[in-house]
This record gives C-alpha cells, sequence and structure tokens, in this order.
C-alpha cells in the first residue's frame, strides 16, 4: 500500500481557514473577557494539549540549551507581541478589518526573506501577491474609497504584522532543528509566562466573574485547539517546505475565510463588494503558486 502523500498546499491552507476562523472566536470571546485573559487562556489550553499529544505519541523532543535564546525571542514576537495586537486590535475593529490588515503580511515578507535568507520570487510570485493585495484592499475600502476603521484599531494590528515578519524568521530557523508541534508547544508555554504577570495585574478579577457558558467553552476549544495549535504546526511545516515568502503568500485567505464565516456567525454585512475582493484573493493565490505547480 502506497503511504498516503499529503498536498504541499494542504498545510498553509488549513492554516490560514483556521486562522481565518480565529478572527470569529475572539471576537465571541471579546463579549464575556478582555484580551489579555483570553490569550492567557488560550495558551494554556493549547500548551496543554500539544504536550499531551506528544507524550501520547512519544514525540518529545528537547530542547538543546543553546537555541533557548532563541526559542524566548521567538515567542516574544509570537505568541507575546503579536496576540496583543491582534487581540487589541480586534477590540477595536470588526473580525473582518482585523483578518483584512493581518493580511498585509505577504506584502512585506519578501523584502524580510531577501534581506535575511537571500530567497528570491519568481514574476508568478510577485504578480499573484499584488493581485491578492489588491483584493485584500477592495474588501477593506468604502463607497467613497476612504478606509472606515478605527485608528487604534489599525495601530495594534499593524504592531501584529511587524511581530508576525520577525517570528517568521526566527521560526524559519528553528525547522531547521525541531519539528514544528516541538517548536510551537515551547513557544506557546514561554508565552503564557510572558502573560501571567499582565493576566495577574488587570485580568484576574473580571475572569473570575465570567459565568462559562457553551459559547464560551467552545469558542475557546477551537480556538487554543485549532488556531493556537494546529494552525502554528501546519504554518511552521508551511515555512519549512515552501520558504517564508511563497507560505506568506497564503495569509490573503484569510480574510475570505473570515468574511465568509463573520457573516454567518456575526451576522456582519457581506457585499458584492467583498465577494469581489475575495475572489482577487484567491485568484492572486493561485498565480502565485502557478509557476512552482509547473516544475512539480
Amino acid at each position: 500500500m502506497r503511504n498516503l502523500r499529503i498536498p504541499v498546499f494542504f498545510y498553509p491552507l488549513a492554516a490560514m481557514l483556521f486562522w481565518g476562523m480565529s478572527f470569529v472566536w475572539t471576537s465571541i470571546l471579546l463579549k464575556y473577557f478582555h484580551p489579555v485573559a483570553i490569550i492567557f487562556i488560550r495558551l494554556i489550553i493549547s500548551s496543554s494539549f500539544l504536550f499531551l499529544v506528544s507524550l501520547i505519541f512519544r514525540n518529545w523532543e528537547k530542547i538543546r540549551p543553546s537555541d533557548f535564546l532563541l526559542f524566548l525571542l521567538s515567542a516574544l514576537f509570537n505568541p507575546f507581541l503579536y496576540f496583543l495586537g491582534e487581540n487589541y486590535g480586534l477590540k477595536y475593529s470588526s473580525s473582518t478589518i482585523a483578518s483584512v490588515v493581518i493580511a498585509t503580511i505577504p506584502v512585506f515578507s519578501p523584502v524580510i526573506a531577501f534581506l535575511v535568507f537571500r530567497e528570491r520570487l519568481t514574476l508568478f510570485n510577485i504578480a499573484g501577491l499584488f493581485l491578492s493585495f489588491g483584493g485584500v484592499i477592495l474588501m477593506l475600502i468604502t463607497k467613497d474609497l476612504s478606509f472606515n476603521v478605527d485608528k487604534r484599531g489599525i495601530l495594534y494590528l499593524s504592531g501584529a504584522v511587524a511581530a508576525a515578519l520577525v517570528y517568521s524568521v526566527l521560526a524559519r530557523k528553528l525547522t531547521f532543528r525541531y519539528k514544528p508541534v516541538t517548536i510551537i508547544q515551547y513557544q506557546n508555554l514561554i508565552g503564557i509566562f510572558f502573560f501571567l504577570p499582565l493576566f495577574l495585574r488587570y485580568d484576574l478579577h473580571s475572569t473570575l466573574q465570567v459565568s462559562l457558558n457553551k459559547e464560551i467553552i467552545s469558542s475557546f476549544l477551537f480556538l487554543s485547539i485549532l488556531a493556537s495549535s494546529l494552525s502554528f504546526v501546519f504554518y511552521t511545516k508551511s515555512i519549512q517546505m515552501l520558504g517564508i515568502s511563497k507560505a506568506n503568500i497564503y495569509s490573503n485567505l484569510i480574510p475570505v475565510f473570515t468574511a465568509i464565516f463573520s457573516f454567518f456567525l456575526l451576522a456582519e454585512h457581506f457585499t458584492l463588494q467583498k465577494l469581489v475582493g475575495m475572489l482577487l484573493v484567491i485568484i492572486g493565490v493561485y498565480i502565485s503558486e502557478w509557476n512552482r505547480r509547473k516544475a512539480g
């Protein structure tokens, strides 16, 4: 019997689907909790899940002492700085707008990849990147061509984008030494200790006042296991197989998934303009991968 071969595109596609949904789940939880509390609880569940999986499948890896600083730095940028920017950005904007800003990561990642790793992109990659980014912009602007967003939200989300770019570089280095599951489980564990002082100082009391319900429990489980665990494992695998630039091109699909699920679960407005924007995003991602498909 031949071994099942998982297509390369499955990993970034699944990661972006779960991340797109994460904006919806986080928006739901923001009705009950402050941003730091959501991240803190999310990381505890995610870290516990990943360590349990490693224990069950005996897939345990220890960190080399020489790599501890690299793990510490990567966890500083993601989950700590990235999630602070993303969750506070969500607090001051809608889930769709937040996902659109996060989707600008591929616009900047080729520059970072070239400067650090000398990765080069084909004309197909570049054309697809700008076409999909055009779709992202179309989803964001209003009919009078203005951006109807809260500046605080954009500022926080821009910080999340910057943190994600730095994290991509650090994660790339770790992928040559450790399995994706190992990288994410230790980063989430370290992230818990980064957030612990903030949680104890600002959010502990308000969190204890919340009465749990099915919506809260299901949102935390989906957010922690799918978005904070499997998504980052798949994304790290994508960087390992495709490189930073090509893996990040798929980030343009995040607002597509977010817009679709926000319409059904959060009753966000869904217009023809958004549909056209999403179509451009999908076409752009396809074009960006065209040259690699022909080569394969």
